[in-house]
Order: C-alpha cells, then sequence, then structure tokens
C-alpha cells in the first residue's frame, strides 16, 4: 500500500525521546535471567547494553518526559496518537477487585494524558504494527490532519518489558530497551516533509531475511517512482531500526546508491528501542541541508514492514 502527501504537505519536527534508567550489559542480564538467548549469540549481532525501568519507575513516568517537551513546542494540538509494541503496554494493570468497567480499563493513553494535565482531546491508540509503530503512527496521524486543520497532532510511542519476560528474543537474536518518544506531524514547515509511506503487511509467522532484503529494496524503489524520484541522484540517508544488521546492509548494497548514509545508531550502547529507534536517528541526523532525502524502513512482528520518504528541512526545532 503507496501512501503520498503531495497535495497537503506533512512536516515532522519536535523529536523527543528517554530510555529506561538502569543499564545492564549481556554478563549482568545472564545472571539476572533476563536473557532466553546467550551473550555469545546477542554479542555477535552487535549488541552490548540494553536499558530498562527502574524499580520505581514506571512506563507512564517514562513517557512523561518526551511528551512534556513536545507540549512546551506545541501546547494545543489537535489530537494525540499512540503506539505500543507490546499489548501489555497499552494498559495499565487493573486493580484485582475493580469489577467496574468505567475504571479498570486503565488505558495507557489517558493514565499519561492525565499525568501532564491533558484533557478533552480525541486520543487513539494502536499496539498491532510491532516495532514498524514509527511508521504506524504516521499513517494513523497524517490521516487525522486536515487540509484546513491548523493545530497538529502528536505521536506517541512507548513500550517496556513486561515483568517475567526476558529482553531479548531467541530465534530473532534481537535485544530490546524500554524506550518512549514523541514527535509532532502537522503543516509548520519545519523539521521533515513527509512524502510518502509505501506499508506491506503478512499473516505468515515467519518470513525469511532474504524476502526482507527483497522487499525492502522493491517498496523503496516503488514508492521513490510513485514520488518521481530517482534516489541514484540524490543525496540520501537510510535509517533502519537496530535489528538484522547484514540485512540491512544487504538492503544498502542492493540499492546501488553512490550518495547513500547507512544508519544502525547506537545498537552497542541501548540496544533495539522499537519504534523508537526512528525518532532517535532522525533527530541525531538532521543537519538543516535542505532537500536532503531521508528513508525510513520499519520492520516489526505482526508481520509488517514499511518504507518511508522524507525531505529534511532548513529548520528542525527541537
Amino acid at each position: 500500500m503507496i501512501v503520498l502527501y503531495r497535495d497537503a504537505p506533512l512536516f515532522l519536527h519536535g523529536f523527543q525521546h528517554k530510555l529506561g534508567s538502569v543499564k545492564r550489559n549481556l554478563e549482568e542480564m545472564k545472571t539476572e535471567k533476563l536473557l532466553a538467548g546467550t551473550v555469545e549469540a546477542l554479542s555477535a549481532m552487535g549488541y552490548r547494553d540494553c536499558l530498562g525501568l527502574g524499580d520505581d519507575e514506571s512506563l507512564v513516568a517514562l513517557a512523561t518526559a518526551p511528551l512534556s517537551r513536545v507540549l512546551e513546542l506545541l501546547p494545543d494540538p489537535r489530537c494525540l496518537v499512540f503506539q505500543h509494541c507490546n499489548v501489555e503496554s497499552a494498559a495499565l494493570a487493573r486493580e484485582a477487585d475493580d469489577t467496574i468497567g468505567a475504571s479498570r480499563n486503565r488505558y495507557f493513553p489517558a493514565a499519561l494524558m492525565k499525568e501532564v494535565q491533558l484533557d478533552h482531546l480525541p486520543y487513539f491508540c494502536s499496539f498491532a504494527s510491532g516495532c514498524a509503530g514509527f511508521l504506524s503512527v504516521l499513517l494513523a496521524a497524517a490521516g487525522l490532519n486536515s487540509r484546513s486543520g491548523k493545530n497538529a497532532t502528536i505521536c506517541v510511542m512507548a513500550d517496556n518489558t513486561p515483568v517475567g519476560d526476558p529482553f531479548d528474543m531467541v530465534r530473532e537474536r534481537i535485544l530490546g530497551s524500554d524506550h518512549s518518544s514523541a514527535f509532532v506531524l502537522g503543516h509548520e514547515e519545519r523539521g521533515y516533509q513527509l512524502l510518502g509511506i509505501d506499508y506491506y503487511s503478512t499473516t505468515r509467522t515467519l518470513v525469511p531475511l532474504v524476502e526482507i532484503v527483497k522487499r525492502s529494496v522493491q517498496m523503496t524503489g516503488d514508492l521513490a517512482a510513485s514520488l518521481q524520484l530517482d534516489l541514484a541522484r540524490c543525496d540520501v540517508v537510510i535509517h533502519y531500526p537496530n535489528i538484522f544488521p547484514d540485512t540491512w546492509k544487504m538492503v544498502t548494497r542492493y540499492l546501488r546508491l553512490p550518495t547513500v548514509q547507512h544508519v544502525l545508531d547506537g545498537m552497542p550502547e541501548r540496544a533495539h528501542c522499537g519504534a523508537s529507534d526512528s525518532v532517535i536517528s532522525l533527530a541525531k541526523l538532521h543537519r538543516g541541508q535542505e532537500g536532503r532525502l531521508h528513508v525510513v524502513i520499519n520492520y516489526g512482528v505482526g508481520l509488517h514492514l514499511g518504507v518511508c520518504i522524507l525531505k529534511e528541512k532548513a529548520e528542525l526545532r527541537t
């Protein structure tokens, strides 16, 4: 599915994030029985440390900081759109003896909005896109921004590892961190202009990595063609999630772009931060270079694969 945004230009800016406060290396995680796989397998992938919530820290508290900073930029948003990879992150644990529907469904968005004293605003939430959540929340938020609407939308992503679950996935050899992030999507011309998104989903439980390579290359080419962009003539930055490093190297190679920057940002130090990986690298890689193209690739359980193309504006505003 290709969606283009040429008629009513939309822009992303105000990227903020906060990660769990407790850093553990692989050996410490093994000792604390927080790994399902082996230190050797994760180390070979390029992981070294991950970040988790402290004993006195909650996901709501973690997400309060980035949302509060974005609200300083946009105190009067049109609405909020939330995304979680883990279904457990989408709601707070209910009280065991609570049988009242109005109070036992403790949705994460409402809890966070109360924390920052926001009320009377529409909010929406999704958790079915896994770690491809940056692009799924972008699709949802873009659909909520009308051409005539003056107020922008705030996008929020947050996830923590459920209690008792390991921080890694054995078959995929992925190590994750607890994370939160937020950004603004609206019509103000700053940050990055959203040009288009190509999004693919399948109900299969396993997709070979070679297929991910082929589809990523094909989807990037198809989206560029739909936008009438010749990536070979452009200065291009490709943002990948902090998983499958060898897979993304193949994607970059097969795209055959003469001027390209391949980005896996902070994989050893902070592991994979789900949907926040893209937020972190977009904030970091903005140079104020008008017109430079950024390709963001997301892959998530579900299974979802997404590609978007952004055009850098001179001003970021963070």
